[in-house]
Formats: C-alpha cells, sequence, structure tokens
C-alpha cells in the first residue's frame, strides 16, 4: 500500500487544520496506513478537548480518499482507535465513492480577505447538513468578545504566536503554520503583530488584547453568512469527513471560507451562540466559519508535503 499511497501524500495534505499545524501522521505497514497525530502538532490550550483535532483527522482522512478514488485505487477507511491513532486505510474492494476529484481539493481554501456582499442561496445551504446559518452582523458582538477573551489568555496567545509565520525569513515559512500571506496581511500590519506579540508581557496589562481584537471590530459588518456545524461531540471524527465535503460543495460553487472557531473555543461566546441557535448542548456546536465570494484569490497555505 505505501508505494501507491505515498506518491499521493502531497494532496493528502491539503486538508484543513487549526492553525495549520497539519497535526495527522500515515504510518503503514504490508497492507494498511494507520491514520494518527502527532501530539506536537496538537494544540493542548486552544483546543484541549481535542474538538479541532478530531474535525482535522476526519478532514484528512477524507481527502485520502477522495484522492485515492480519483487515482483509481480501491481504498477504504476504518476507524480504530488506538494511542494517537484514529483509524487504518486499506484496500477495499472498489474506489470510495464520491462526486469530489483530486482537483477539488487543490482547489480548496481558506480566504480571510474581503467577501462580496451577499447570502448563500437556500438550496446550497439546504445541501449542508448539519449546518446552521446565521447573518454575519448577528455574531460580529460574539466574535469581538471572543478575540478580546483570545488575546487576553496568555497561554492561548503564546501558543497562536507559535504558529504564525509572519516573515519569509521565518525557518518554517514554506511548511506549516499561518503565514502572514495566509492571514491577508500587508507588510506593515504583519510587522505590527509580530512586534505586538514580542512584546505582549509587557502590552498586556496596558490594554494590547483590546487592540489586537479591534482588528476585527469590522470583519462581519457587512450582508453575509456565517455557518455553524452542530453535530453530536462523539462523532466528531466523522463530521470532520462531512465538513470537508462540505467545503468543497461550497469550493465548487466558487465560495470560499474563514474559520472563527475562537467563538466557541471562548465559553460565554460559544453558550450564547448556542442560545441564538436555540441549541440545548453548547458542546455541539462544533465549527464556525465566514463563507462567501472573496474579491480576491487568497495565498495556498504552506503544506509539509510539497
Amino acid at each position: 500500500m505505501k508505494d501507491r499511497l505515498l506518491p499521493l501524500e502531497p494532496d493528502f495534505w491539503r486538508a484543513p487544520s487549526a492553525h495549520n499545524t497539519q497535526p495527522w501522521t500515515l504510518t503503514y505497514t504490508a497492507d494498511r496506513a494507520e491514520v494518527g497525530w502527532d501530539p506536537s502538532r496538537a494544540l493542548p490550550i486552544s483546543d484541549p478537548t481535542g474538538r479541532d483535532l478530531r474535525l482535522s483527522l476526519g478532514a484528512f482522512v477524507e481527502c485520502c480518499l477522495i484522492v485515492c478514488a480519483d487515482a483509481g485505487l480501491p481504498v477504504g477507511f476504518r476507524p480504530d482507535p488506538g494511542p494517537h491513532r484514529v483509524g487504518v486505510l486499506y484496500a477495499a474492494a472498489q474506489p470510495y465513492r464520491t462526486p469530489f476529484t483530486t482537483a477539488d481539493v487543490r482547489a480548496r481554501g481558506a480566504n480571510r480577505g474581503e467577501y462580496h456582499p451577499g447570502r448563500l442561496p437556500d438550496p446550497l445551504v439546504a445541501e449542508l447538513t448539519g449546518m446552521r446559518r446565521l447573518a454575519c452582523r448577528d455574531l460580529a458582538d460574539l466574535l469581538h468578545a471572543a478575540d478580546l477573551h483570545q488575546f487576553g489568555d496568555q497561554g492561548v496567545t503564546r501558543e497562536l504566536r507559535a504558529w504564525l509565520r509572519l516573515t519569509r525569513r521565518h525557518r518554517r515559512y514554506l511548511l506549516d503554520g499561518l503565514t502572514d500571506r495566509a492571514l491577508s496581511l500587508s507588510r506593515a500590519e504583519a510587522i505590527g503583530l509580530r512586534a505586538s506579540l514580542a512584546l505582549y508581557p509587557a502590552l498586556r496589562p496596558l490594554g494590547l488584547p483590546r487592540v489586537l481584537a479591534g482588528a476585527s471590530r469590522d470583519l462581519l459588518d457587512y450582508d453575509g453568512d456565517v455557518l455553524v456545524l452542530v453535530g453530536a461531540v462523539e462523532d466528531e471524527l466523522e463530521l470532520g469527513r462531512v465538513l470537508m465535503r462540505h467545503w468543497l460543495t461550497l469550493s465548487a460553487h466558487g465560495y470560499a471560507t474563514h474559520p472563527l472557531s475562537q467563538i466557541i473555543d471562548c465559553g460565554p461566546t460559544r453558550q450564547v451562540l448556542a442560545d441564538r441557535l436555540g441549541v440545548t448542548d453548547p458542546r455541539t456546536l462544533l465549527h464556525v466559519a465566514r463563507v462567501g465570494r472573496p474579491t480576491s484569490a487568497a495565498t495556498p497555505s504552506s503544506r509539509l508535503r510539497p
């Protein structure tokens, strides 16, 4: 199996992950590939429950199956939890049935820039099982509060800083993390953010979190949509696969996504969002993203497998 799958790995790695940590691993044996994760690429402070980790592993599995199917390889996936493992890819009787292709996987990507005003068509939203829709402006207050919480937490901010690549001189700029280009930052904005985070311990008591949170104050001030994935916590791996299919569906229609998971990473804003959606258990809010047609193309995020 390794000889057949190894050449496809660069496209497997196009799956999305929080902070672009790319936590997944493939460990090959004679007849299968174990799907696991590297603990050093998890986010224990920002993602203490492992929600984003399991969603990203599910998205990775879906990418693997789509790319293998497009290559004509009969590969299936079987959950098989173990130490730092979620399941195995195995030789199946026939290729995975999917409407998506490797080209779709390559074309999908997050876009953190500006979006054109406009709501998603109702028939398209109806295709996205488990998704709930809210107007952008209805979440502007929660995003600001969540950003204040995020930048006010020293541990969360330190973890974020570890995955930022705000200068092309960074030794991992072409490998992983969030680059200035992926974040749609100008050179001046990137320099300002680097300087602010470098001085974070000294500037935090002077109001730096409020300044950093202010950068996104107007992000949702337009006529657009935010989609929230709602589902059972115990199904996060499978729902990561569902989420990947939804993103590919949106991408095929010309839409991009911008993750805003800080809204559900912050307990108070997660509770308010659950109340607004009429959701009884806030833990079932699994993913939040702004969705729309971007005004300009985004720079593809870096990957460990070129």
